[in-house]
């Protein structure tokens, strides 16, 4: 990391100046694939309320590390994450009740309880930095995990992005395909829900649902193929994320709120470039 720390700073910006600097962009660059690609099943598959559910429940995460007693709660988030998206695919399933109905019964009681206890005493304040999230906080070690859960996804999203493509865009010709429809949805709720937990302490609770989402729904409005869809789509999460970080860099406000301006004015760009399409 060294020496690529070294070779950003051959760059004559007075920003990538600062290791802090340097991580969140390399960070921004890792997160943004790891976002948007997944963001386009999500808004196909009209998951975005799941997603933002994920996001607030990662406060109860945090509450049972708390009441765990563990100095970082990251790996019992991460846990909670993939055990809560599973019961909402087990109740989807074989319950009665519609999914978001389910979703925002189950995901509420579990962010209530989570604020519950955090709250304890007073004693938010502490916690506050997961609703908005600070990148500028990564180092090098969250880096190199980073970079290694984006290489294991590309793997996957190589082999099964054509299937998950699919079940968005019609359950029924999926099935006739021999998919193994609740198999499949489960394992990447699971995988939505662990990202979105992961990532909530670097982009913030209260606007990581936008990050994934944004970048999709803007590439949506000018893509004419899947491949378009998914590249366009990363790129805009890409361009904004770096934008936003060296916003928010020289106005001293938060990245994350920073991004998802900068996302919000690329959709709306998009959106008028689909009406004059039309």
């Amino acid at each position: 990391m060294d020496f690529l720390h070294d070779l950003i700073r051959l760059v004559p910006f007075e920003f990538l100046q600062y290791d802090f600097m340097q991580n969140s962009l390399i960070g921004i660059v890792l997160l943004a694939p790891l976002f948007a690609l997944p963001g386009c099943i999500v808004v196909d598959s009209h998951m975005a309320y799941f997603s933002d559910a994920m996001g607030h429940a990662a406060l109860t995460g945090v509450a049972i590390g708390v009441i765990a007693g563990t100095g970082n709660p990251f790996w019992i988030m991460i846990l909670f994450a993939a055990f809560l998206a599973l019961v909402l695919s087990v109740l989807k399933q074989y319950g009665t009740a519609a999914t978001d109905t389910l979703t925002g019964i189950i995901v509420s009681g579990a962010t209530a309880f989570g604020i519950v206890i955090l709250s304890r005493g007073g004693g938010f304040s502490k916690f506050s930095r997961y609703l908005i999230g600070d990148i500028l906080s990564l180092t090098d070690k969250d880096l190199i995990w980073i970079a290694a859960g984006l290489l294991l996804f590309l793997i996957a999203w190589y082999f099964f992005a054509n299937k998950l493509f699919l079940l968005g865009f019609n359950r029924s010709i999926a099935a006739s395909r021999g998919y193994n429809i609740w198999f499949e949805e489960t394992l990447f709720s699971i995988f939505v829900a662990v990202i979105v937990t992961a990532a909530v302490q670097w982009i913030g609770i209260l606007v990581i649902n936008s990050f994934l989402i944004l970048p999709a729904a803007a590439s949506r409005n000018i893509a004419s193929s899947i491949r378009s869809y998914s590249l366009s789509s990363a790129l805009i999460a890409l361009v904004s994320g770096v934008c936003g970080i060296i916003i928010s860099y020289y106005t001293v406000t938060a990245a994350g709120a920073a991004i998802v301006l900068v996302l919000l004015a690329i959709y709306t760009i998009t959106l008028v470039i689909r009406q004059i399409r039309i």
